[in-house]
C-alpha cells in the first residue's frame, strides 16, 4: 500500500515511523515544503517545550462556580504517558541514542496572586487527590515558593501574597530535536522516504479512486499517487482540506494566531538555579495558548529562559507563507464562520488585535510583573513564535486538535493545536487505528503495539494506580526522568 504524509513535523513524522514500525511492509514518503524535518512549528523556539501533563496550566482544569472539572487534565496526562512510552521505546531502539537530546527533567509549577489563591487551593486539593498527581505539592510559604521559582520571587514584595504547586518530574522537550532524530531512523532503518523543499499545490481524486498529489519543486511540477493520504502540515492543513473536496471540509476552518516570547540565554548555573516552567493565569480574553509562564528551555546543550507567549492575530497559515495563501485558503461558505467567531469572541479578537502593536517595553514590564526585577537580570530579546491555527467548525472557534477521516479511510488529517506535540504519538496511535484498521488485523502487529505501547489505554491508566505507576516508573527510568534527583 503506498501512503503519502504532507508535512514531516512532529506529527507527520510520527505518524510515519509508528506506520512503519507497526507494518513495515507500506510504502511510505513524507512531503515536506521546508528543507528539514520538524523546522516548522515543531522547532526548539516555535514552540514552548513544555511536556503537557496537565501539572500546572490552569486552563486545562477549568472553574464554573467554585466546582473544579479534571477530566481534561486526567485525559492530557495519560496522553502524554502513552507518548513516553512510544519515545522509550525509540531509546530502546536505539533511534535515539541520548534522552537528554530532546527531554529533560524541568520542574512543572504554577505561581498565583491573591485573587486566584481559592482557585489554586481548589485545583490542588481535587488534583492532588488523583494518582497522576499525587507528587504535587502546595505552598502559600513565601520562602519555600522562592526555593522552588527563586527568579519569580528574589525581588517581590513580601508582603504580596502568593501562592504556588509544583511537580518536580515534568519536562522540557526540544520537538524540534526529536523529530529530526526520528526522521534519520525513518529514512535509515525504516525505509521511509522524505522528499524536502516540496511544496503541495493540490490534492485531488483520480477516476480510480486513488489520491492525486500535486507539487512543485524548484518551480518543477511533480505528480505523487497515493492509495491513502495523512495531512499533517500545521495550518497547511487547512487549504489542503478545502482543495480535497471530501464532504466534512465544508464544516471547517481556520482561526490564525501568531505570537512572540522573549529569550535570553543563560548558564548551566544559572539554569540550575532555575530548573522550572511556570505558568500563571491568563488576562481575561486571552486565548489558551497566551497562559503567560516563564521557562527553563534546552536546545544543543545551550541553556534559555522563555517568556510569554504575546499573542496576535496574524493571518497566514504558517510562517513563511504570505497572506495571500490564506485568502486563497477560504471559501464563501467560511465567511459566516469567521463572522460568527468575530461576533461571539470579540473580547479575544480585541485583544489579539491590541497584543499585535505591543512593544518590547509593554512586553518588559508583563514580565516583571511576573516575576519582578527579571528584565534587568538577563539579556532579553523578542524572537517570532511559531504560527497556530485554531479550528472554527460548524462556525465556533474550538481551543484543541482534531483528527479527521474520510469515510473511505484514504483521507486523513489533524487540525488544531495545543496540546499539540506533547501528545503526538497517542494522537497518532489513534489516527491509524482510524485510518488504516487493516494493520492491526495481524497478530504481528498487534505485538510489536503492545511491546511500544505497554499500556496505550487511557482509562487503564486514569482507573489502574498501580498500573499506571508501573508504567510511569518504568518509562521515566529510560527517559532519565527520577524524583528523588529533582529534589
Amino acid at each position: 500500500m503506498n501512503v503519502i504524509i504532507i508535512g514531516a513535523g512532529i506529527m507527520g513524522t510520527t505518524f510515519a515511523t509508528l506506520a512503519k514500525e507497526l507494518a513495515p511492509e507500506l510504502d511510505i514518503t513524507l512531503l515536506e515544503r521546508l528543507d528539514g524535518a520538524g523546522a516548522g512549528n515543531s522547532w526548539v523556539f516555535n514552540n514552548a517545550g513544555t511536556g503537557h501533563e496537565a501539572n500546572c496550566e490552569l486552563n486545562y482544569t477549568p472553574v464554573d462556580e467554585e466546582v473544579i472539572s479534571v477530566e481534561k487534565a486526567l485525559k492530557i496526562h495519560a496522553q502524554f504517558n502513552v507518548a513516553k512510552q512510544f519515545w522509550a521505546y525509540l531509546i530502546e531502539k536505539g533511534a535515539i541514542k541520548d534522552p537528554k537530546s530532546f527531554i529533560n527533567q524541568t520542574k512543572h509549577c504554577t505561581i498565583v496572586s491573591e485573587t486566584a489563591i481559592d482557585e489554586l487551593r481548589l485545583r490542588f486539593r481535587e488534583m492532588s487527590a488523583h494518582h497522576f498527581f499525587e507528587q504535587m505539592r502546595y505552598s502559600e510559604d513565601f520562602d519555600e515558593i522562592k526555593r522552588w521559582i527563586p527568579y519569580t520571587m528574589e525581588e517581590r514584595p513580601r508582603d504580596q501574597k502568593m501562592a504556588a504547586t509544583v511537580i518536580e518530574t515534568g519536562t522540557d522537550v526540544n520537538f524540534g530535536a526529536l523529530t529530526q532524530q526520528m526522521a534519520e531512523y525513518a529514512v535509515n532503518d525504516l525505509g521511509v522516504k522524505i522528499e524536502y523543499g516540496t511544496h503541495v499545490k493540490r490534492v485531488h481524486r483520480s477516476p480510480s479512486g486513488s489520491w492525486l498529489v500535486e507539487t512543485e519543486r524548484q518551480g518543477v511540477a511533480t505528480r505523487y499517487k497515493a492509495d491513502v493520504l495523512f495531512v499533517g502540515a500545521g495550518g497547511g492543513a487547512f487549504p489542503i482540506l478545502k482543495k480535497s473536496h471530501l464532504p466534512f471540509a465544508k464544516r471547517f476552518s481556520g482561526f490564525p494566531v501568531g505570537g512572540r516570547f522573549l529569550r535570553a540565554p543563560i548558564s548551566a548555573d544559572q539554569a540550575d538555579q532555575y530548573r522550572a516552567k511556570t505558568y500563571g493565569k491568563a488576562k481575561v480574553g486571552a486565548p489558551p495558548m497566551s497562559v503567560p509562564h516563564l521557562d527553563l528551555r534546552v536546545a544543543d546543550g545551550q541553556y534559555y529562559l522563555l517568556f510569554g507567549p504575546f499573542a496576535s492575530f496574524k493571518p497566514v497559515l504558517e510562517r513563511g507563507r504570505g497572506f495571500l495563501d490564506y485568502l486563497r485558503s477560504m471559501r464563501l461558505h467560511d465567511i459566516p464562520g469567521l463572522l460568527n467567531v468575530a461576533i461571539e469572541h470579540f473580547p479575544l479578537v480585541k485583544y489579539l488585535v491590541s497584543e499585535t502593536f505591543k512593544g518590547e517595553k509593554s512586553m518588559f514590564e508583563e514580565l516583571d510583573s511576573f516575576a519582578p526585577g527579571l528584565s534587568k537580570k538577563f539579556d532579553w530579546k523578542p524572537v517570532e513564535a511559531g504560527q497556530r491555527v485554531q479550528i472554527i467548525k460548524d462556525g465556533d472557534l474550538q481551543m484543541g486538535t482534531e483528527v479527521l477521516v474520510s469515510r473511505d479511510k484514504t483521507y486523513g488529517t489533524l487540525l488544531g493545536a495545543s496540546p499539540g506535540a506533547s501528545v503526538s504519538p497517542e494522537v497518532m496511535l489513534r489516527c491509524l487505528e482510524q485510518l488504516l484498521p487493516s494493520i492491526f488485523e495481524k497478530e504481528e502487529a498487534r505485538k510489536k503495539k503492545a511491546k511500544i505501547f505497554p499500556e496505550d489505554d487511557l482509562a487503564a491508566l486514569i482507573n489502574h494506580p498501580d498500573r499506571y505507576r508501573e508504567i510511569r516508573d518504568a518509562v521515566n527510568a529510560r527517559l532519565g526522568i527520577n524524583k528523588q534527583a529533582a529534589e
